[in-house]
C-alpha cells in the first residue's frame, strides 16, 4: 500500500510541502488527499483522527501518524539528505510537537491561505486521491 499524506488544501505552506515531497519522492511512494476532500474525510473517520486536525497526516501501513512524527516519517523516504531529518525522531515527541504546533498555528499568517485546493499538474494528478 502506498503512503498517504493528508494535508490542508487551503494552506499555501501545506501545498508547497506536497510539491516538495513530490519532487523528492523518486519511487512515487506517496499519494495525497486534502483533509477537506471526501476521501480525506473518509480517512479521518477510518483512522479516528481528531476532527480538529488541520495539518499534515501520514497514513503508512494502516497506521496513522500526526504532527512532527508524520513530517519526520515522510522525510525518511525522501531522496537526498532530507532522510537525515528522520534522526530528529529521537527528540521526545512533546518537544517536537511544540515546535510543530508553533509552525502549524502560524502557517496562514506566515505563508497565506488559498480559497481552493491546488490543482496538480497532469503528470502528478494520478498521485492525488479523489
Amino acid at each position: 500500500m502506498k503512503k498517504i499524506v493528508l494535508f490542508d488544501g487551503e494552506c499555501n505552506f501545506c501545498n508547497s510541502s506536497v510539491q516538495f515531497i513530490i519532487k523528492r519522492d523518486p519511487h512515487n511512494e506517496f499519494q495525497f488527499a486534502s483533509l477537506q476532500s471526501d476521501i480525506g474525510k473518509a480517512f479521518i473517520n477510518k483512522f479516528h483522527i481528531p476532527s480538529n486536525i488541520d495539518s499534515l497526516v501520514l497514513i503508512d501501513d494502516e497506521r496513522c501518524y500526526l504532527q512532527s512524527t508524520a513530517a519526520l516519517r515522510v522525510c525518511k523516504y525522501l531522496k537526498g539528505s532530507y532522510k537525515l531529518l528522520y534522526c530528529l525522531i529521537l527528540i521526545p515527541k512533546p518537544i517536537r510537537n511544540v515546535v510543530y504546533r508553533i509552525i502549524a498555528k502560524n502557517r496562514y499568517k506566515w505563508f497565506g491561505k488559498t480559497e481552493s485546493c491546488m490543482i496538480p499538474s497532469p503528470k502528478d494528478r494520478a498521485r492525488f486521491l479523489s
